[in-house]
């Protein structure tokens, strides 16, 4: 077949290109090879190590979720350094042709039958390309119909835009310094992270405490220091986006990205006058439940409200709303309160279902937990309020790093911008 090498227009790309860029199928390129197939009774605790497609994760290679075996793999189903890996089968179809540059590291191992590997000296900024809306819109456009994946017929007849090679070599760097300035944050995102799972296992177990307190934690039995508000029974499909009072929903508890939610700034459904006239107005510092979890992990998931701003919120369909006396639970602590290893084992034993895990107002009434006083739990929240804020402030910079990253790809890769 012969190789397509064409000039680049302007109707690839919807704007003016750089004369010298031509258009080129992958065939051209390098070398498509497929995966090892291989039986159930080939795993093995030990042997060579099989990459696939959870081996990828934000376009990098992990070595999580790994699997060995134990029969002989031939140089066709391994990869070396500067290979692409390349999903191409998946029962997600968003997972199709998600790569990875292999790396030193995984020099050698050998990768699935679901998988390919994309072999050319021009790797390191092939994977660019790669990963880039030029390919990633032509997979899409060849999807198979019933089965979610692409063939290796599919892969050689991509066609990627080729500057000269010192552009290539310099786009290749560039992006690989952006990457690594978004790889730099998520490290240190997830060491943050860990640093503060420690910090609440030692502060909400009393395993370490904050200067200046000392004492006995007191055993509370909290449906002893606490009032049930009415909550709504309303679908998703009841609700409307213009109503007068805001309802909170259990969908929005699951999907929250903080332990505190603000019903000022939060976006949510809303419900009518009439329906809601019967229920129960949320207030700041009330503790907000979800009643059912598909998983152990969401069991006593929970939100504490906070600025209100006059405005009217009630809790909606599968969810309990607390009301804990203050002197008892203050706010900002309460919200803490899922993460105390007690009050989340009780909750877990008490849990029951067939499809759901549930919760209920008499699970969280029967708690018996030992909490410290009002003044400690101050402190204590104020720490891991502060590390919270610590570890959003990095989120929202690697977030930026990972816009500006995606428009240099997007600019770079299409000559829109060129390097000097």
């Amino acid at each position: 077949m012969s190789e397509v090498t064409t000039l680049l227009s302007q109707a690839d790309f919807g704007h003016r290109v750089p004369s010298d860029w031509i258009l080129k199928e992958m065939r051209s390129l390098g070398e498509v090879k497929t995966g090892l197939t291989y039986k159930p009774e080939d795993v093995a605790k030990h042997g060579t190590l099989v990459l696939r497609s959870s081996n990828i994760q934000d376009e990098r290679l992990v070595f999580e979720d790994n699997v060995s075996v134990s029969k002989k793999v031939g140089d066709g189903a391994t990869v070396r350094k500067g290979d692409i890996l390349i999903c191409v089968r998946n029962g997600s179809r968003r997972l199709i042709g998600k790569s990875a540059l292999i790396t030193a590291e995984a020099d050698g191992m050998a990768f699935g039958a679901f998988m390919s590997a994309f072999r050319s000296d021009l790797g390191p900024y092939l994977i660019w390309v790669f990963q880039s809306e030029i390919v990633q819109r032509q997979i899409e456009e060849n999807l198979g119909a019933t089965i979610n994946q692409i063939t290796n017929a599919t892969l050689k007849a991509l066609k990627v835009p080729m500057p000269p090679p010192h552009e290539q070599q310099a786009i290749a760097a560039a992006l690989s310094d952006a990457d690594g300035v978004v790889a730099g944050l998520e490290r240190v995102i997830a060491k943050k992270r860990l640093i503060k799972q420690g910090a609440m296992q030692d502060l909400l177990t009393a395993r370490r405490r904050l200067p200046g307190f000392s004492g006995e934690w007191e055993v509370k039995r909290l449906g002893d220091h606490v009032r049930f508000l009415k909550n709504g029974t309303h679908s998703r499909a009841q609700l409307s986006e213009h109503g007068p009072v805001k309802n909170l929903h259990y969908g929005d508890i699951h999907g929250a990205v903080s332990i505190f939610l603000s019903p000022a700034t939060k976006p949510m459904p809303t419900l009518d006058s009439v329906s809601a006239g019967r229920l129960d107005r949320l207030a700041a510092g009330d503790l907000v439940f979800v009643d059912a979890s598909e998983d152990l992990a969401g069991v006593g998931t929970s939100v504490e409200i906070t600025d209100l701003d006059e405005i009217e919120v009630v809790s909606g369909l599968h969810t309990i709303a607390a009301r804990f006396d203050k002197s008892v639970l203050v706010d900002g602590f309460k919200a803490f309160l899922q993460f105390m290893p007690a009050f989340r084992s009780h909750l877990c034993q008490l849990a029951a279902g067939t499809k759901v895990l549930a919760t209920n107002r008499r699970h969280i009434s029967s708690a018996e937990i030992a909490l410290p006083r009002p003044d400690e739990q101050q402190a204590i929240a104020a720490v891991l309020s502060d590390m919270d804020a610590e570890i959003q402030t990095l989120e929202s910079r690697l977030a930026k790093a990972r816009a500006v990253k995606e428009g240099m790809m997007q600019n770079l890769l299409t000559g829109r911008v060129r390097l000097v």
